[in-house]
């Protein structure tokens, strides 16, 4: 009996026990991904920290050997303004259990628009190779915001991210305009850097703005509400997903390059009955009036020395329009999906043999012309040495096809990255923004000095500081010279941005045409540009 009585007591305890334990870990402090180690607070200004515990918990922030309290309120809501910090550290802070390590304090800019903000450090490595790879600041921070979007209301929370300083390790996923900004601030100042990179290629500015901020535009509203309803979004998505199966798997099981008993990868393929074409000419890869969408096989074969019999190489492709596959004396280096990235390839070791070798690309077009873009590198690299591609090569079509699917870009749609990518950052005190971005809006750029200085005034109101200053980036030079009509349209817009910057007090417009490479919508030279805006951001914190 007395064992029985024991026996529940025992249980008792540990019924309590579990359930005191349970109500420990429901208690634990949570906080935002800006939160987290390795971050940059702003210096001089009032700084929030923020998070969510069980109501009425009480918290804790201790930080440069002073204390500051909050009550977590009935929604477990709470945050705790700490007053103006000096700019050093790097320093420690503790969040009731919770301690953040490595914090800086400093400035932070909010780096946002679209590619040419978004455009990696490993994207600009054959302009600045070894520069970057020969720098390291732990004392600038980047934090790259998860790229989501949402049709219903501002978020508060962000999805999984860390801040990362600038190490060898971390260096190629940093904005690269951001990285030169952030170098040539730190070298005039010695004031730590936090950039906070909230960037997505091909968005509109409308996508960027609240729908509070949309009001006057009443057309972009009405657009934003067509995709309210998760499951329409989803349906459309599933739509776009069978289309896109059925219409890759009818290329595949139409391209006889794939399928002959010898494919027209293979360096034994017989191709002297294709025809002889200039990669650059727009003689092939359409019917002589309409480019023909589908798969476009080119070959060409190459002499290599005896000393790079064996070795690694590396296979350059310029760019190509719009999607390609790479094969090297019939083995496959590479594919890229799309027409922007530089086509890089490693040659593993092993493929390159002395004397003729082959090159073959199938070349996708979906739809319009295909071609390889000019005046760029087209050559094998080996050892410091290289040769170059001939403009002559072998062609035949391989699957004639109708164009491809559109997709839908949710992402390209007014205030869903606002919802997703700006609303959850209102909290965090920012320096300044650096604003790359309207190349989308060309089309519509009869209302972009009105957009802009809807989405200046909207970030302003967000983040509670009225005089937040813009550095607004105006469009690099683009197109060809024969291309009258698109680079009439693209000057006109870099108007529009100049009249957005003269419009709107603390906002500045900062100079890039002169940089622009006529065959490249993302041109290279990010180190001039950062160091304009950085120049600019100098002068106008000194007023």
């Amino acid at each position: 009996m007395k064992s029985l009585v024991y026996d529940k007591i025992r249980l008792g305890v540990a019924v309590l026990l579990c359930l005191c334990t349970s109500s420990w870990v429901n208690a634990k402090v949570k906080l935002p991904a800006l939160i987290s180690d390795g971050m940059v607070l702003q210096r001089e200004r009032p700084v929030k920290v923020w998070g969510t515990a069980d109501a009425g918990e009480y918290i804790t922030v201790k930080l440069l050997r002073k204390s500051y309290h909050a009550t977590a309120d009935a929604n477990g809501h709470w945050s705790i303004a700490l007053p103006p910090l000096k700019a050093g550290g790097p320093y420690q802070m503790q969040i009731n259990d919770i301690k953040l390590n490595n914090i800086l304090i400093g400035d932070v800019w909010l780096c946002s628009g679209q590619s040419n903000m978004e455009l990696p450090v490993k994207r600009v490595m054959d302009m600045f190779a070894q520069e970057i790879l020969s720098y390291n600041n732990e004392k600038i921070r980047h934090i790259i915001i998860p790229k989501e979007y949402n049709f219903h209301t501002p978020q508060e929370e962000l999805s999984s991210t860390s801040w990362k300083a600038l190490t060898q390790e971390n260096v190629m996923d940093f904005s690269a305009l951001a990285y030169f900004f952030a170098k040539e601030m730190y070298e005039k100042t010695g004031i730590p850097i936090g950039l906070i990179n909230s960037s997505w290629g091909g968005t509109p500015v409308e996508a960027w703005i609240s729908e509070d901020g949309l009001k006057e535009f009443p057309l972009y509203v009405n657009t934003k509400r067509l995709y309210e309803d998760d499951a329409y979004c989803t349906h459309i998505k599933k739509l776009e997903g069978e289309s896109f199966y059925r219409w890759n798997l009818s290329l595949y099981r139409g391209d006889a390059g794939l399928h002959e008993s010898t494919p027209w990868y293979a360096t034994d393929y017989d191709d002297h009955n294709w025809r002889t074409v200039n990669m650059f000419s727009t003689s092939w890869g359409n019917n002589g009036l309409n480019p023909i969408g589908g798969s476009h096989w080119l070959r060409q074969n190459i002499e290599i020395p005896q000393a790079w019999t064996g070795k690694e190489a590396t296979l350059r492709l310029g760019c190509i329009v719009d999607a390609d596959s790479v094969y090297v004396n019939g083995i496959f280096v590479g594919t890229t999906g799309y027409q922007y990235p530089p086509r890089i390839y490693r040659i593993p070791a092993g493929v390159l043999k002395s004397g003729e070798n082959n090159i073959t690309v199938r070349i996708i077009s979906n739809g319009g012309q295909p071609n390889f873009v000019q005046e760029k590198p087209y050559k094998i690299i080996c050892d410091n040495e290289e040769i170059n591609l001939k403009q002559e090569w072998k062609y035949r079509l391989g699957a004639p096809m109708p164009p491809s699917p559109d997709m839908m870009f949710f992402c390209y749609k007014p205030v869903c990255l606002y919802n997703a990518m700006i609303a959850p950052l209102q909290n965090y005190s920012i320096r300044g923004v650096l604003w790359y971005q309207g190349e989308s809006n060309v089309a519509r750029r009869n209302e972009y000095t009105k957009l802009l200085t809807a989405m200046i005034a909207d970030w302003r109101h967000t983040f509670n500081q009225p005089k937040l200053p813009f550095y607004i980036v105006e469009l690099a030079d683009f197109l060809s010279k024969d291309d009258i009509g698109g680079r009439k349209a693209w000057a006109e817009m870099r108007q529009e941005q100049a009249k957005a910057a003269s419009a709107n007090q603390d906002t500045y417009l900062i100079q890039n045409s002169d940089l622009g490479e006529w065959n490249d919508i993302h041109p290279l030279d990010k180190k001039t540009l950062g160091k304009r805006i950085a120049e600019s951001a100098l002068n106008s914190m000194k007023r």
